[in-house]
């Protein structure tokens, strides 16, 4: 087992634990933890709280190389607007948990030279798969549809 990913589905688990979606995130620099978060759009009433944005609000501010030398870890396949946040800070690799219940725009990412892992993890799958099942509309809001 990953301990980074099982920390992002540790922060997954939270959000689903505050009523919330449960995609989690975590920021590594150099084998640490910088930053953790999950998606609390529900939760502060947010448009952007994505899991990998709080993560990255949760690491705070860091200069260019650090962002640069980190790995971003998502439970979920990342969307447009944390692809975005990806690129703007130049995070070279992504570990994500599973895309078969969403795909993300991983092509985009792996076509601007970011290394993307997916790892297809069961535990990740059943819970997006199970919260997508009871939730169809809160999942579509957070999606765009």
């Amino acid at each position: 087992m990953d301990p980074f990913l099982d920390a992002a589905l540790d922060e997954a688990r939270a959000g689903l634990a505050e009523g919330g979606i449960p995609i989690g995130s975590v920021l590594v620099h150099r084998g640490v933890v910088i930053g953790r978060g999950h998606n609390r759009r529900v939760q502060r009433g947010s448009s952007i709280l994505h899991g990998e944005m709080d993560a990255l609000e949760q690491a705070g501010r860091h200069p260019a190389s650090v962002y640069r030398e980190s790995v971003l870890y998502t439970t979920l396949s990342p969307c447009s607007m944390c692809s975005g946040a990806i690129l703007l800070y130049g995070i070279p690799r992504v570990i994500v948990g599973e895309n078969r219940t969403f795909l993300g725009e991983e092509d985009l990412l792996r076509s601007r030279g970011v290394s993307v892992e997916v790892v297809q993890d069961e535990r990740c799958i059943a819970l997006m798969r199970d919260f997508i099942a009871a939730n169809p509309a809160l999942w579509n809001e957070d999606i765009g549809e």
